[in-house]
Order: C-alpha cells, then structure tokens, then sequence
C-alpha cells in the first residue's frame, strides 16, 4: 500500500512539475521595411525595463526574415517590443505590445 502511495505522489508531482515549466514562445519576425533592423528588445508587459537585445549581434535586413525563440522560462504571453533600426535610416524606433503565444508571425512595416 505504502508503495502505491508513493507511485501516486510522484506522479502526480512529476505531472505538475511538468505542467509548471513553461513553453518557449516561437514567432518569425519579417522585415517589411526598407531599413536595417539593428536591435530587437522584448520584455513582458507590466516589466519597466528592457530586456536585452535578442539579435545580439545579429542584424534583420530589409526583406529578411528570421525565427524568433523567446526562451525566458516565464508563464506569460503577452510582450512590450521594441525595434530599433540603422542610424541614418529616418525610421524612428517602433514599440509594440503582442500576444506571442497566439503570435505565428510578426511583420515590421515603414
């Protein structure tokens, strides 16, 4: 009996454990415009800071596009973003707020 007892408990733990972890949020972010996109931020809505720079030293040119992994280990979905593009391009810096959950794709536009 002890023994069902304990299959029991660790089951259910490892099911609850698993269910807390939580998913990393996919999207490919395109870049409509005809600007350099130098620097890409993301912080979770209600965050007062940036976070860093998911490009690092990447860059997204004109027409491109790539697949982004937010992979921050929080349980939320919705995300502040910030895009900053080329110095000299006359774009300003763009702030937007998405659901990355439900996000498949994310298009910047001039």
């Amino acid at each position: 009996m002890k023994t069902k007892l304990v299959l029991t408990a660790l089951a259910l733990f490892a099911a609850t454990t698993f269910e807390a972890q939580a998913e990393d949020l996919v999207f490919k972010l395109k870049n409509n415009t005809g600007a350099v996109l130098t620097n890409f931020y993301t912080s979770p809505v209600g965050v007062n800071e940036w976070e860093d720079d998911v490009f690092g030293r990447q860059v997204l040119n004109p027409g491109e596009d790539m697949e982004i992994t937010i992979a921050d280990g929080r349980e939320v979905c919705k995300y502040d973003m910030r895009f900053e593009f080329e110095e000299g391009s006359g774009l300003d810096t763009t702030e937007d707020m998405q659901d990355l959950c439900e996000l498949g794709e994310y298009t910047i536009h001039e």
